[in-house]
């Protein structure tokens, strides 16, 4: 069994089939999601069905990310926070138009059942965003920053490959876990279009709510394959309303 990680999706339901086509995926192989799964390009109620398919034919984890936990709130009680609505919010309501309530209900429960995090056997941990505590993600205090936090991914940043992970000044946060694998900071905001790696984190988050693609990576051999574009695939829509990464171009 071989085990992959996906990083956020955004509503770009064209881009999954083409990832897990070209790494090959079989039913016996493991998919880890980061997260991320709705609002941007428009077919995100579309994604979750997807999903809630695959699921039933592979060994699938879900991670919940701040997207999902906006739209969980949404489908619950039918109001959208503003932040929500103008971060690709309305693109992923818009999806939901035809949708029968039972329907949404369904979807509800599958985000419900999302995961905050995950740690495999061999110690290796799966989020979206991050967390702050130095004792480790099962002593987080404000759980909120599995969806949100950014400073992990900013410490592992600073750190580098430059201090050894015996080192006292190497972070504690970081020494917790064989390695780290989050979304939630598209790569593209370093002009990287690959996922990247700092000190034992991996962020594999490539930019598929904006002008990026959808990444797959296998987490033992670091192999990883990805979509075209995700904004070539949907060429009459814009994405994410308020993109501060779209100047970005590939070469």
């Amino acid at each position: 069994m071989k085990t992959f990680v996906i990083g956020d999706i955004h509503g770009g339901l064209k881009a999954i089939p083409q990832v897990l086509k070209k790494a090959n995926i079989t039913k016996e192989d493991k998919l880890i999601f980061l997260g991320d799964y709705v609002d941007g390009w428009s077919e995100s109620a579309q994604v979750i069905d997807f999903l809630i398919d695959l699921e039933e034919t592979h060994q699938c984890i879900f991670i919940k990310g701040n997207h999902d936990l906006w739209c969980e709130d949404w489908l619950r009680t039918g109001q959208g926070e503003p932040v929500w609505l103008a971060h690709g919010g309305q693109e992923t309501v818009n999806s939901y138009r035809n949708y029968t309530t039972e329907e949404k209900a369904k979807h509800l429960r599958f985000f419900e059942y999302m995961k905050p995090y995950y740690i495999d056997e061999e110690n290796r941990l799966f989020l979206h965003a991050g967390f702050t505590s130095m004792h480790g993600v099962k002593q987080e205090k404000y759980t909120k920053n599995y969806f949100f936090d950014r400073t992990l991914w900013e410490t592992a940043l600073v750190t580098g490959n430059r201090v050894d992970k015996e080192a006292d000044v190497y972070p504690d946060r970081l020494k917790h876990y064989k390695e780290i694998y989050i979304g939630h900071t598209p790569t593209i905001r370093y002009n990287k279009l690959e996922p990247m790696n700092a000190a034992n984190a991996w962020n594999i988050d490539t930019g598929a709510a904006f002008t990026g693609s959808l990444t797959i990576m296998n987490i033992d051999t670091k192999e990883f394959w990805q979509s075209d574009r995700v904004d070539s695939l949907y060429p009459n829509e814009i994405g994410r309303n308020s993109n501060p990464y779209r100047v970005i171009k590939k070469k």
